[in-house]
């Protein structure tokens, strides 16, 4: 990258998730995933939320998808 290439030009379109109403949405999403959370009884979240990224069913289970 030239140094006279402004850093906003390269990165600025990449992160669609900020215009419109996708923070509103993600927002919402993400306070979804907490209560359910909460709801299963997890105290650490960090921890909960590893504990689920590490198999995609466990979420599907903890939602009563499965």
């Amino acid at each position: 990258m030239p140094p006279s290439t402004p850093a906003c030009s390269i990165t600025c379109g990449r992160f669609p998730i900020r215009t419109g109403n996708a923070p509103r949405n993600m927002a919402a999403l993400r306070n979804l995933a907490i209560g359910a959370l909460h709801l299963t009884g997890a105290t650490n979240l960090a921890q909960a939320i590893r504990h689920l990224s590490r198999d995609a069913t466990r979420l599907l289970t903890v939602l009563g998808l499965i």
